[in-house]
């Protein structure tokens, strides 16, 4: 890039900026003015919102697939589209009664006082999107905001442009920048829009850069829900047959090439059933996507870079000992197309990088244990996971792993599908992340639990005045100190 580039292109970075700034304004001064929208408002911008999203759903499979280089039509539809459009029902259906206010006691001391807590919007809220599925996180949580009677702004990622116009024009067609925009920029844009004093900042990515959020955001002390990552690891019990542990786990694995936070991202199987592992799963995966190197249902690597870092790490581990188990005879790599299809990796560890960050992609290590207990003992021994995965059909084997572990959440004989229920709070625990949404919890997510203390013309507190020392004191203190 020459110097007159270099110019340029920071000069439009400071105008993006500026640009982004006063959207953030004109949205915070609209919520200042009009801070809560009624239930009706809100199930008509909703419902107009999702009428718009269906007219371009096609669109966006596109623009999805464009962005990669090429992503299974079907891996968008059901991890993108579908939990979107079932979102917009759920949400539409419940959030009525979410929005009521709900009755608490008052305790015996404030008697006959009522407390009711009114859920308030909390004004202006920032979604950060990843490029993985930039369809469904940007949406979904825009979908519980709008619900909650917010504004939002969405930084979407710069590694999806097509995605994003496709997301901006059915924004634009449905909301004023008033009350919900699209913003785009690289690294001095985002870094901008984190630094921005939002009412609440939802962060879907890396661990890495989640800490980097968390400092922004603590400037303005902008409470933060952060959806980040990990190395989520199944455990394959020993009573489970190999043939249907590997056909629950091939899907979290395989969707999307493995670019998932909640993909398996290691495998703990009983040391005598490793072999038969990998011949299941090459079999398997051969079953569901033949000829797979040029097979339309196998998505690609997102990108040159995403590809590379995955090819780099795969190379560290073969030059520290790995033995490697490909797909299929041949290469199982393009790079030209940056495509890579699984490779289960044997005799890993520690030391190789694969081990040490979250895979994101389709490198999947085998570590061999010899008791349960084993197993658990490695989960526990590293930071807690965004999913734990369990293969077993045996009752206390499942209370067991669930009761020794911690994770984000758990899902038994299934992979990566406990984030599709739409009634159940997604989120981490540690460096997996922080704080929810979906669900209820996700409104009150964004929500200000606010308390309202009523008191009638009968005034209870009237006895705790001053000048203290009154008999009906003394019996109060009395009755209630013990």
């Amino acid at each position: 890039m020459s110097v007159t580039e270099t110019k340029m292109s920071n000069s439009d970075s400071i105008d993006e900026i500026a640009a982004m700034e006063q959207i953030f304004t004109t949205q915070k001064e609209a919520y200042l003015t009009q801070p809560e929208w009624d239930l009706a408002e809100r199930k008509k911008r909703l419902i107009k919102f999702k009428a718009a999203f269906l007219a371009s759903k096609d669109a966006l499979v596109t623009a999805v697939s464009e962005d990669y280089g090429h992503r299974a039509r079907h891996d968008t539809l059901i991890a993108d589209i579908l939990p979107t459009v079932a979102q917009f029902g759920y949400t539409i259906s419940r959030m009525g009664k979410w929005m009521k206010s709900t009755r608490r006691s008052p305790g015996l001391l404030l008697a006959p006082a009522s407390v009711t807590i009114h859920y308030q919007p909390v004004g202006v809220v920032g979604i950060v999107v990843p490029w993985n599925f930039p369809i469904n996180l940007a949406i979904v949580p825009l979908i519980t905001c709008i619900a909650a009677g917010n504004r939002a702004m969405l930084k979407m990622s710069e590694f999806t442009p097509k995605t994003n116009q496709v997301l901006k024009q059915i924004i634009t067609s449905v909301f004023d920048s008033k009350d919900v925009c699209i913003v785009e920029g690289e690294t001095a844009l985002s870094a901008a829009f984190t630094k921005l004093p939002f009412d609440h900042l939802l962060f879907t990515g890396s661990t890495v850069v989640g800490k980097h959020v968390m400092r922004a955001a603590a400037d303005n002390l902008t409470p933060v829900t952060l959806e980040l990552g990990g190395k989520s690891p199944v455990v394959v019990a020993p009573d489970i047959e190999i043939k249907t542990a590997v056909n629950r786990i091939m899907l979290g694995k395989s969707l999307n090439a493995g670019q998932i936070c909640v993909a398996p991202d290691y495998i703990l199987c009983p040391r005598a059933k490793v072999a038969e592992f990998v011949k299941e799963y090459r079999k398997e995966f051969n079953r569901r996507y033949p000829a797979a190197m040029q097979n339309d249902d196998y998505t690609n690597i997102v990108d040159d870079r995403q590809y590379m870092r995955l090819k780099s790490w795969l190379e560290d581990a073969k030059q520290k000992g790995v033995q490697v188990e490909t797909m299929q005879d041949g290469s199982s790599l393009d790079d030209q197309r940056h495509r890579m299809l699984p490779h289960l990796l044997l005799n890993v560890s520690d030391d190789m990088q694969l081990m040490q960050d979250e895979i994101f992609g389709p490198l999947l290590p085998i570590l061999p244990y010899d008791t349960i207990d084993d197993a658990i003992s490695y989960i526990k021994a590293r930071p807690h996971p965004l999913a734990l995965y369990i293969m077993s059909f045996d009752n206390n084997t499942q209370k067991k792993i669930q009761h020794e572990t911690i994770s984000g959440g758990v899902a038994i004989n299934d992979t990566i599908m406990h984030v599709a229920a739409e009634d159940a709070p997604f989120g981490g625990v540690g460096p997996a992340g922080m704080g929810h949404y979906h669900g209820i919890e996700g409104f009150r997510t964004f929500s200000k639990s606010k308390t309202i203390l009523k008191q009638g013309k009968f005034h209870s507190t009237r006895f705790v005045h001053a000048p203290y020392g009154s008999l009906i004191q003394k019996i109060i203190l009395k009755f209630f100190l013990r």
